[in-house]
């Protein structure tokens, strides 16, 4: 064995997608959306093309179909939505910055309530070497 991963248990939270992909024609695409396995299910996401503003981000996460579930439908605790944009903000400003990353997924990504931090639970990232020219 050549090591150990300890990292805290996140059990609450609001499931969340937040992705990048470097397209050929328009440069970084930002990706956001329900998390886990609703992704797959719901298929319910926004794409937006670089750069994106706050304005951009907050469209994003008040567009897809499950917004009510960040709002607290039925009961549910509400989730920091303001987090999410600020997690879509840096990503797309790291897109920008280091095009190195072709591909990066962040689902699940949990969404605290109010007052709290968004959490990458786990990370998907293709990688690849720019040749200048």
């Amino acid at each position: 064995m050549e090591g150990v991963l300890v990292q805290k248990m996140i059990a609450s939270g609001v499931e969340v997608l937040v992705g990048v992909t470097q397209d050929p024609s328009f440069g970084p695409l930002i990706m956001f959306g329900l998390g886990g396995i609703m992704v797959e299910l719901m298929k319910d996401v926004q794409v937006r093309i670089q750069p994106l503003t706050d304005v951009d981000a907050r469209d994003m996460v008040r567009s897809i179909k499950g917004y009510p579930s960040l709002e607290g439908w039925r009961g549910a605790p509400r989730a920091d939505v303001a987090s999410a944009e600020e997690l879509l903000l840096r990503v797309a400003e790291m897109a920008e910055e280091l095009l190195e990353v072709r591909e990066m997924d962040l689902n699940p990504v949990k969404l605290p309530s109010p007052g709290g931090r968004a959490v990458a639970v786990d990370c998907r990232m293709l990688v690849r070497a720019v040749h200048a020219g």
